[in-house]
């Protein structure tokens, strides 16, 4: 079985569909928990499917170096590995081309990296990259390619995207017959005239889904919705469209207006494990003194185990006292708030009610202070 997609309802350029997978099916739009080794830290399998999670994310990159595409496979594929039952999607390790500039060398057949964990050799290939998610048995497998960083110039971005395009071609070839679903992935930085170039170079390969990368490196968000904007509404109508690595939960609302159906972003687990917490009033930050002796509840509204038995004072003295367990409860937390944000948008779309929502969403969360990075 490969993927289907089918559009259930509009409102305006907002979709509501329905993605069929090998593993089964999911509503859109969709936010995949990130889990590189397999797991999202300090949330195992079952408490993800219990949180809302229907899809998760893993990184071709990390997994291709511990434990190793083989010993995954001779283990029976990545979901009997890992726990999982439900869909899984494999980036490709186009992102570690940016995030690991300084470990790799780039050449026209693919990307040398000098690996993070001992220092030896990796090779990564659009061949070699579509394999290897072929062979962990993934449903959603992404293309190699290059993610350039911000800023950069016009002629280094046309040159890159050059490369990438030639290895979707590769990829596409090597992809033909594989059960999982390929998706091309759009670049061009911050210049439209690449951007449409490439969509109309990748639509015309047929892949099963879109996305659009290279967003999400360092770009003010003003440039980030640019890209959004002029990118979104170009790819294929009948295909999903996934937004990398991104964000926010404005940024998330802004992309579902303009049409995306499908997100992932570290943004959740790894601000939490730094005290970074979501609610439906906006960010809390519970190292702070004022939570002392709060005895609220995380988020009044929210259902997770974390906000029915723990007070934000008990958090803030975890968090202060560097006990494991609070950035766990936090994280738990936090997945929980994107899950259930998502839904509520998704659940906006068939009601007519996304104008409303995206007002709410803006009033709390569009400032450029609501969400911190944290490292």
């Amino acid at each position: 079985m490969t993927l289907d997609f089918q559009l259930l309802a509009r409102d305006g350029s907002a979709r509501y569909g329905r993605l069929a997978t090998p593993h089964g099916e999911i509503e859109t739009p969709v936010f995949m928990p990130v889990g590189s080794l397999g797991a999202v830290k300090g949330v195992p399998a079952p408490a993800l499917r219990e949180a809302g999670a229907a899809i998760m994310l893993s990184n071709l990159y990390h997994l291709s170096l511990r434990p190793g595409i083989e010993v995954i496979e001779k283990l029976g594929g990545i979901h009997a590995f890992t726990g999982w039952s439900g869909p899984i999607l494999t980036d490709s390790g186009g992102f570690q081309v940016f995030s690991l500039a300084r470990l790799r060398r780039i050449d026209e057949d693919g990307v040398t990296f000098q690996n993070h964990v001992d220092g030896g050799e990796m090779r990564l290939t659009p061949e070699s990259v579509v394999e290897a998610q072929r062979r962990l048995g993934v449903d959603i497998a992404m293309v190699l390619d290059e993610c350039p960083p911000w800023p950069v110039s016009r002629a280094d971005a046309e040159a890159s995207l050059d490369r990438t395009q030639a290895w979707a071609r590769r990829s596409r070839k090597a992809w033909s017959g594989a059960p999982a679903g390929l998706f091309g992935i759009v670049q061009g930085s911050v210049f439209p005239q690449l951007r449409r170039r490439a969509i109309e170079e990748l639509a015309a390969l047929d892949f099963p889904g879109y996305a659009i990368g290279g967003v999400s490196v360092g770009e003010p968000a003003e440039d980030r919705h640019q890209v959004v904007e002029w990118s979104a509404p170009e790819l294929p109508e009948d295909k999903p469209r996934y937004l990398m690595g991104v964000g926010t939960p404005w940024d998330i609302a802004h992309a579902v207006a303009q049409g995306v159906d499908m997100f992932d972003c570290v943004i959740p687990s790894r601000n939490a494990r730094h005290g970074q917490l979501f609610t439906r009033q906006g960010v809390l930050r519970i190292k702070n003194a004022r939570f002392k002796d709060d005895p609220a509840p995380l988020d009044e509204g929210c259902e997770c185990a974390c906000c029915a038995t723990s007070s934000r004072a008990f958090l803030h003295h975890l968090f202060r006292c560097r006990e494991v367990t609070g950035p766990v409860l936090a994280t738990a937390h936090n997945i929980r708030f994107y899950l259930d944000f998502v839904r509520d948008l998704r659940e906006a779309i068939p009601s007519g009610s996304m104008a409303e929502k995206l007002r709410s969403v803006q009033s709390v969360y569009a400032s450029s202070r609501a969400v911190e990075p944290s490292s």
